[in-house]
């Protein structure tokens, strides 16, 4: 058998690639819905569900490759002429159901690496590459807008797949013709076209008139972004008047899940700050910080996070740290306790203190055993889900001159 194309006959270069895709097809889309449909609220499921999603990106990176090399080699190869020449309408089908496939075999993967390239933490790919991606940010807007586009292209390949096979059946039970006999292994059609096929405009243009009308419904749909999720909306903190008033800040932690850190930030806080600069041994001060839980982003598992064997906002939407500044002479420090959860814990918050006239600006960090506060108790290995967690906060604050220190 020939290597080549010929205008009768698939060579066994692109019988290859045919296969190779067909077969990686029946096992990535499965694999896909199986893992997302996988609960993942013990450390055993979680260790599952992961394990399958990397088999899915391992496998959908790998058809990725695959993909682009048939369209390169089919590029560059004779395509062997329709045995019907005279049933247009039903050629140009064809020739558009190939444009969607061929399209969908590069969005589909793509779609989907972007979307592991942009999540933090979870299922890696097995390839060593890949695991992040050139001008793709760690960004949750992007990794639900693709995975969204993921899901988008997926159902156009499904579509287009079942075309394509239920075409096959037709040329092979209905007309009993040469068709799919062209690209199976091994077979010669026995049956040569006289004319040569005719690569026009309006197939690839109807396929990216299909794919951008998919594109849209996933938008009516909603599904760039995700909703209905386990948070439970809390009241909005109240705002405090403090001798020192924060004007700007961010309260961040960082989590290790499978070997990956994954960074988030509350976005709604409030600090009861008092502070004496000229106290240079001993309690300078004191802090009162509360925090809406609910306001936690944390990259692709805030959902999870929320959840009852982890942060439980729904029974605790609210924690609170009250410590007293004392300065040492290692430096500042915030002795105090945090409730989470409503359990009680001693924390030791060391930071850095600049001072320019009525401005202060600190920067300080601290680890918490996650188990001290019961959660994710049933991710007992360290390896899916890291005990430590890292607090960090840098917070930029003024003096509040009307208000009298104490």
């Amino acid at each position: 058998m020939s290597l080549a194309n010929t205008s009768a006959q698939y060579g066994a270069v692109a019988k290859t690639f045919h296969w190779l895709t067909a077969f990686g097809i029946l096992a990535v889309i499965p694999l896909g819905i199986i893992a997302n449909d996988m609960p993942y609220d013990t450390a055993e499921q979680l260790a599952d569900k992961a394990w399958l999603f990397s088999l899915h990106k391992t496998i959908g990176v790998t058809l990725f490759f695959v993909a682009v090399l048939r369209i390169l080699w089919a590029l560059s190869q004779p395509k062997p002429a329709p045995l019907h020449t005279d049933r247009k309408i039903e050629s140009l089908m064809a020739e558009i159901v190939h444009w969607l496939l061929y399209g969908s075999l590069v969005l589909v993967p793509l779609s989907g690496w972007i979307h592991h390239a942009a999540t933090e933490g979870f299922a890696p790919i097995w390839w060593p590459f890949g695991q992040n991606l050139p001008l793709v940010p760690e960004s949750v807007t992007l990794s639900e807008t693709t995975a969204g586009l993921h899901i988008v292209f997926e159902r156009v390949l499904i579509v287009s797949l079942v075309l394509h096979i239920a075409g096959a059946i037709k040329h092979a039970v209905i007309d009993k013709d040469q068709t799919l006999a062209r690209m199976l292994p091994g077979r010669r059609a026995s049956t040569v076209a006289s004319l040569r096929p005719q690569r026009g405009w309006m197939p690839p243009v109807v396929a990216i008139f299909v794919w951008a009308a998919a594109i849209g419904l996933g938008s009516m749909a909603g599904v760039y972004t995700k909703d209905g999720a386990v948070i439970s909306s809390a009241p909005a903190l109240e705002q405090v008047e403090s001798e020192w008033a924060v004007i700007d800040g961010t309260l961040g932690i960082t989590v290790q899940q499978m070997g990956a850190n994954v960074r988030g930030s509350f976005a709604d806080w409030t600090a009861d700050i008092s502070f004496d600069e000229t106290v240079k041994n001993g309690v300078a001060g004191s802090v009162d910080v509360r925090i809406a839980i609910t306001s936690l982003t944390l990259g692709s598992v805030t959902q999870q996070a929320m959840g009852p064997d982890y942060f439980a906002s729904g029974d605790f939407p609210t924690a609170r740290f009250t410590a007293e500044i004392e300065n040492t002479a290692e430096g500042y420090v915030a002795l105090g306790v945090l409730n989470l959860r409503g359990v009680d814990v001693p924390v030791t918050l060391a930071f850095d203190l600049t001072l320019d006239n009525d401005t202060a600006r600190m920067q300080g960090s601290t680890r918490l055993d996650r188990r001290s506060f019961d959660i994710g108790s049933g991710m007992t290995d360290e390896g899916q889900l890291a005990f430590d967690v890292l607090v960090g906060i840098e917070l930029t604050a003024q003096r509040d001159l009307d208000r009298p220190s104490g």
